[in-house]
């Protein structure tokens, strides 16, 4: 198997030399089930798991392999492998993981560009949009708004308005992946060597829109609840998928709901740039954009310039990311104030084994 076919460069080489001199062998992640990968390399594709020394180095959940890394292995024989190292990521779409911890789980890494998938039925919602451009800008990788089911809809031009009114210049297809038309609208971005990662809800029909790429009834598909058109989870994990002209895959399963995990103020402001740009003429300079008095982004939704819907959708996010912050650092400290704690017993017991009788 040629590598440079899975997306490798001189970007990742370059960051693979240590890793060769300890005769590692350069892989990437294709599969993702639980503790166990599968990687795929020149010797083809293996089973792999992290090592004992990985377990201890690495730093959270979000350290560990994830669908589109590239890793360091030791090829193992009986197609098993051992993976020492993940790579630097040039890009990841991150979430923040399920439960009350406040870790991130990575959900495809070193992607180029992300299609966000929603249907045009009633999985159909802006505020949905928003949410995902956020993470999408976060994750370094370029945003594709990809609007399915668009053969449900007899106002599919207002609703291709509607939606590029908040994408911002962000790319906006519409198509069936049912019946296959507008499908050519992808076609720019899914060159050879490029990784796309697909996310979206479920229901919203990524399943049928990889069948319909790669030409072939490969992910199984199913019907979506009449009352919410919410589908099933087909897809139950993360895998990468060469397409037929070359350009690289991802799927993932349908997402319940996206908590955010967004480490830079400015994907905030790259979804909400019409709001970001009125911000500076208001009276104050720390406005909320609630209450306070001579707020052009208030006075812009009172003249209907913006939408009540779109500023309530932007305080929402701010606040989720606000909190999220604030449990971060206090998380931070504690793991610092935990690693302190370990260093200074070690000094102790190190001091009692150099002098006897303490």
């Amino acid at each position: 198997m040629d590598i440079q076919e899975l997306g490798w460069n001189d970007f990742f080489a370059a960051l693979f030399d240590p890793y060769a001199r300890a005769e590692r062998v350069p892989a990437r992640v294709i599969k993702q089930d639980r503790d166990r990968s599968i990687v795929a390399c020149e010797a083809g594709e293996l089973g792999a798991v992290v090592t004992g020394r990985f377990r201890h180095m690495a730093a959270g959940r979000s350290g560990y392999p994830a669908v589109g890394d590239w890793v360091a292995v030791e090829e193992l024989g009986g197609g098993r492998a051992a993976i020492h190292a993940v790579l630097e990521r040039r890009s990841a779409f991150v979430r923040k993981a399920a439960g009350d911890s406040t870790e991130a789980q990575v959900v495809a890494a070193n992607i180029d560009t992300v299609f966000l998938v929603t249907g045009l039925d009633g999985d159909y919602n802006l505020r949905r949009v928003e949410r995902y451009l956020t993470a999408a800008w976060d994750s370094g990788a370029a945003p594709v708004v990809v609007l399915n089911k668009a053969d449900l809809r007899t106002d599919l031009e207002g609703i291709v308005a509607k939606v590029e009114a908040v994408a911002l210049g962000t790319p906006v297809a519409a198509l069936s992946a049912l019946d296959g038309s507008g499908l050519e609208a992808l076609a720019p971005f899914l060159p050879a060597g490029r990784t796309v990662a697909l996310l979206g809800s479920s229901g919203a029909g990524k399943s049928t829109l990889v069948n319909r790429l790669l030409g072939e009834e490969r992910q199984l598909t199913g019907p979506v609840r009449a009352g919410d058109c919410r589908g099933r989870h087909m897809t139950s994990r993360r895998e990468l998928i060469r397409l037929p002209g070359g350009a690289l895959l991802i799927d993932t399963p349908g997402m319940r709901e996206l908590q955010l995990w967004a480490e830079e103020e400015e994907s905030l402001g790259r979804t909400f740039d019409d709001i970001e740009r009125l911000a500076p003429a208001c009276r104050f300079s720390d406005c909320r954009h609630g209450d306070e008095p001579g707020c052009s982004v208030r006075s812009a939704v009172e003249s209907g310039l913006i939408e009540a819907g779109r500023l309530a959708s932007f305080l929402k996010q701010r606040e989720e990311l606000e909190r999220l912050a604030v449990k971060r650092d206090a998380r931070s400290r504690r793991q610092a104030e935990k690693a302190f704690g370990r260093k200074i017993a070690a000094v102790m017991k190190d001091v009692k084994l150099r002098k006897p009788g303490l």
